[in-house]
């Protein structure tokens, strides 16, 4: 460990050596390292690659915001990809791999992108990969696909051995944040009598005061910090928590917690991760600052990190990640991480404050200590590849053509102030206010996030809320104004003093030097991860995208696995200075939850495996698994999407099994389909309510195809009921309906009609049933023998029971796909056998089993409607053209005063129609018609939208069906779809019925 100090470190323990490899190296720690504090003292500066240029990456934070030192964890089993060497605790025995980088960390081929920057700036891809357009599905998508994505995705075939909890708890008080505000507020709220818990989502308390020379009546911080733990552990009204990191916050004092109980071990038999769902009356945040980067060229470089990042690995962990290091800063906070390393004996060549003046308690300090000030100047740029050699100094206020001194060093600390962490008040709608002393944003606590009550629930204290010098008697005002309006009344003890250096004002200095060419702004960075330069978003700014949410997407700024920690303060002001008004006026991007990752296995919890939800299987399972079927989840249903062979891509297979249903033969699997038998003396009474059409009526042998409608009129499914005798009827339903439908049958026997003479059996999975489809469909059949299935025997809509090719059958003549069809059901203990024989007689007639994909494009040519697509819970059938499907003959049927509601006869309702685009394109699924005026608050006026689309490979084009105003009324009307952005599609309106208009093929 060439990079250890001899002494200190307050947070290792010297005497238990960690074991560890990274990329096969063995290395070695101490008990109470971060991995990243490891690496560093093993001199292992380069860590990784960044996304877009693979330029050489390595520690720059040491904490959660870290972008740069991401790795892929491996113990056995488990494998844990882009998890931060700076939030992972070293243990024996752990497996670090670096990621992206082929074939090696050091010998990086992708690098290559980094030697033509100018073809890949900001938005590069949405310019690049427009045309030609026959480039897109053999050229741009093969290489988008494989270069995306950070790390490698853990093995399909490991399975997680480890357990995860979930608590549901509540306090009054919760407080997030063990630094010393924290501490302060909850042993404040502690005191007045409510009950309290405490987060902190590192392994220790204190926050930065330790290591930042912070002095609490007059002595060092780690006395108070050991006696006020001890304090709130004797507490009975306290509940603490270490590796616990405040997720998010949500209405009505709802919130998350994320407990990293166990990764630090080696091995235990505790859970490995806690999701705490906890229900507070008040929610204080102490959650800190973070420290923010400068803009200069080559600030990416490896060896280049945050100074509090650099006294944090200096003081905590005894690691001195430079011999001889550069300060470079705009205020005076850098100077502690100069100070600290000069008494540490590591070399500080010279700190460079971008300041004219440079005045205060803490430079004098540095001056004091022989170290070299350099004021009104900046870094020009940083010398080296995959680790610093020495940088350039040039003045502020120049444009960096010239230099004014060279240093040569391995290491540069950067400070540009400072940035309160308002994650959390922001999640639940709190306000910011800019800071102009502090240039940044800060709580604004005239607007807090509000509850049920219009009362705020959410407090900020400390650094958090932008106090960056004593924190003690905010945080103490803080907790006991929590407690007070929750009615607590004991008196606590007051606050002691706590007390820094005094700071002289920063100077907001967001790039250096101020006039830089541009050259020099093509490779300062802002987001390490992404590869955003300061010159990417003056680009954004010039080419129109003056809102900042739009140039965070065009840019990808902030959009890395931090989230905008390190960068989005910086971004704001280039594209504020780029569009030449205030920050303020810029405004922020959105705060989201999580703060930092979530695992899946802790959302999950204990619902996992067999307990989250039975997978059911139909009885040809096994054989769609051996033969490529790509798994759809229907329901609880596992349904085949398509049938991929080798090599060949989704949207080829579904092609193929479309065009081969169309000309030869195609199978589908169609056990999922519902199958409720109905029986009873009153069985065909109770249809008829249940049905909008007539089903007492239906003939034995016959079918019909019916609509049910909830009681509000709304379509709720459809299906083909058959009757089997005159007491008997087999209704079928959509695959994810068969449960609910046989519920709401049963709740309307039990609760309404119980005096009526019905019984329903649920046969979904008593029958396999194969769907027979296309112009040879017949001859097939006719092969196996046993049944007359000619059309006059078995004509449309009638069904026949009996044995068909030795198999006992039932065989319904209908069709979802517009071509000859026969759905044929056999039982369950048979589906297999009875499948491998269609397969093997119609191997000379083109036949091919097709998947859900193709079986809605297949019907989407006929117009046929799909519940859960044509229908959202507000549709009515008169909507959707299936008027026929309503009796007239019928006084009474669920749904049918509901639809003669005002509303629902409206004749501005929006109803089904066809739609052609112009160009042929495929519409994107649920697009929007809209008008092109404006409503009065000025929004888009949208006229319909679409419910299904597709590529039809019958037709050669992309075909959809949609909702549309008066749609029927207005054939061959050409309407604007909005696609992305400001760009519109137009597409006509035309006939739901695209293919064989009069069912000459599925009648034949």
């Amino acid at each position: 460990m060439s990079h250890r100090l001899t002494t200190g470190g307050r947070l290792i323990d010297r005497a238990q050596v960690q074991k560890f490899t990274f990329n096969g190296k063995p290395m070695n720690g101490f008990k109470g390292d971060t991995l990243a504090a490891s690496l560093l003292a093993n001199d292992q500066m380069l860590l990784g690659r960044s996304f877009k240029y693979h330029r050489p990456r390595g520690v720059v934070a040491s904490g959660a915001e870290e972008p740069n030192a991401l790795v892929g964890l491996s113990r056995g089993d488990r494998y844990e990809p882009n998890q931060r060497t700076t939030t992972t605790e070293v243990f024996d025995g752990l497996v670090a791999e670096s990621q992206n980088h082929w074939p090696s960390l050091n010998f990086d081929m992708m690098a290559l992108n980094n030697l033509v920057p100018q073809f890949l700036t900001a938005g590069f891809y949405y310019k690049t990969f427009i045309q030609p357009r026959a480039f897109w599905k053999h050229v741009y998508e093969p290489i988008i696909r494989r270069s995306a994505g950070l790390g490698k995705a853990p093995k399909q075939d490991a399975r997680d051995p480890d357990t995860y909890e979930q608590i549901y708890a509540f306090c009054d008080v919760l407080v997030i944040g063990g630094g010393i505000s924290g501490l302060q507020a909850a042993l404040t709220a502690a005191q007045a009598g409510a009950q309290v818990c405490l987060w902190e989502q590192t392994d220790h308390w204190g926050g930065r005061a330790p290591v930042d020379g912070v002095e609490i009546d007059g002595q060092p911080t780690e006395a108070w910090i050991d006696s006020t733990i001890e304090a709130l552990e004797k507490m009975d009204n306290v509940h603490l928590r270490l590796r616990c990191m405040g997720a998010g916050v949500h209405d009505h004092g709802y919130m998350l917690g994320y407990e990293r109980v166990s990764d630090h071990l080696p091995q235990s038999d505790a859970p490995r991760h806690r999701l705490w769902r906890m229900r507070a009356r008040q929610i204080i945040t102490a959650t800190g600052a973070i420290e923010r980067p400068l803009s200069f060229a080559g600030n990416d470089v490896p060896g280049v990190m945050l100074a509090s990042a650099m006294r944090d690995y200096l003081v905590n962990y005894a690691v001195a990640p430079g011999q001889e290091v550069v300060v470079v800063t705009n205020n005076d906070d850098a100077y502690r991480t100069a100070i600290a390393l000069r008494r540490a004996g590591v070399g500080v060549a010279a700190v460079v404050d971008a300041r004219a003046e440079a005045s205060g308690e803490l430079p004098q300090q540095a001056r004091a200590q022989g170290i070299r000030v350099l004021t009104g100047r900046g870094i020009r740029k940083v010398k080296g590849g995959k680790r610093v050699t020495g940088v350039e100094i040039c003045r502020i206020d120049s444009k960096g053509t010239a230099f004014t001194e060279k240093f040569d060093c391995d290491a540069v600390a950067m400070s540009g102030g400072w940035s309160p962490v308002v994650h959390l008040w922001s999640h639940c709608g709190g306000k910011l206010i800019w800071d102009e002393a502090g240039s940044f944003f800060r709580p604004d606590p005239e607007r807090p996030p509000l509850g049920a009550d219009g009362a705020g629930f959410v407090r900020v204290c400390g650094s958090a809320a932008g106090a960056l010098g004593a924190v003690l008697a905010d945080a103490h005002a803080c907790g006991f104004s929590a407690a007070q309006i929750l009615g607590a009344t004991a008196d606590p003890t007051p606050p002691a003093t706590d007390a820094v250096a005094t700071n002289e004002p920063m100077e907001p200095v967001w790039m250096m030097p101020r006039n830089a060419e541009y050259d020099l702004r093509m490779k300062m960075w802002l987001d390490f991860q992404n590869d955003v330069k300061v010159a990417d978003v003056q680009l954004a700014a010039r080419e129109g995208y003056q809102s900042v949410e739009h140039t965070k997407r065009y840019t990808t700024l902030g959009m890395a696995t931090d989230q905008g920690k390190l960068s989005n303060i910086n971004g704001l002001a280039i594209l504020s200075d780029a569009l030449g008004q205030p920050i303020p006026a810029t405004g922020t991007t959105t705060f989201r939850p999580p703060y930092t990752p979530i695992s899946l296995a802790a959302i999950a919890g204990e619902a996992r495996g067999p307990i989250f939800q039975p997978l059911r299987r139909t009885p040809l399972h096994d054989w769609h698994e051996g033969n490529g079927a790509d798994w759809e989840p229907v329901g609880q249903w596992r349904r085949p999407y398509t049938y991929l062979r080798a090599g060949e891509k989704r949207h080829d297979s579904v092609n193929r099994e479309v065009k081969n249903a169309r000309e030869n033969i195609g199978l589908l699997d169609a056990s999922t389909l519902g199958k409720i038998l109905v029986s009873g003396p009153d069985a065909g009474r109770f249809l008829d309510m249940l049905y909008t059409n007539m089903m007492s009526s239906l003939k034995p042998g016959k079918c019909r195809y019916g609509l049910m409608c909830n009681e509000n009129g709304f379509l709720m499914d459809d299906g083909v009921v058959a009757r089997i005798d005159d007491q008997s009827f087999l209704v079928h339903t959509t695959s994810g309906g068969a449960d609910h439908i046989h519920a709401w049958m049963e709740d309307w026997l039990q609760c309404e009609w119980w005096d009526w003479k019905v019984h329903t059996i649920n046969l979904t999975e008593q029958f396999a049933q194969i769907a027979v489809v296309g112009p040879k469909a017949r001859q097939l059949l006719e092969r196996l023998g046993g049944m007359d299935v000619s059309r006059n025997a078995l004509p449309f809509m009638d069904w026949r029971e009996g044995t068909l090719g030795g198999f006992n059958a039932r065989v319904f003549r209908i069709s979802f796909s517009g071509e000859l069809s026969f759905e044929v059901a056999v039982p369950a203990s048979q589906g297999r056998a009875f499948w491998d024989r269609l397969l093997a007689e119609g191997a000379d007639l083109g036949i091919m089993p097709y998947g859900t994909e193709a079986l809605h494009i297949l019907r989407a040519e006929k117009g046929f409607i799909m519940i859960g697509d044509e229908t959202d819970g507000t549709v009515i059938p008169q909507d959707l053209g299936l008027n026929w499907a309503i009796s007239k003959k019928k006084e009474d049927f669920l749904g049918k005063r509901g639809m003669e509601r005002e509303a629902m006869l409206s004749p501005t309702r929006w109803k089904l129609v066809g739609l052609q685009t112009l160009d042929g394109s495929v519409l994107p699924h649920g697009a929007l018609a809209v008008r092109p005026e404006k409503n009065a608050n000025g929004q888009a006026v949208t006229e319909g939208r679409v419910t299904s689309t597709y590529y039809s490979a019958t037709l050669g084009r992309g075909i959809a069906m949609g909702l549309v105003e008066r749609g029927p009324d207005r054939m061959g009307e050409e309407l604007a779809f909005a696609g992305d952005g400001d760009t519109r599609i137009k597409a006509r309106i035309v006939d739901t019925v695209l293919y064989d208009k009069e069912g000459e093929k599925q009648n034949v």
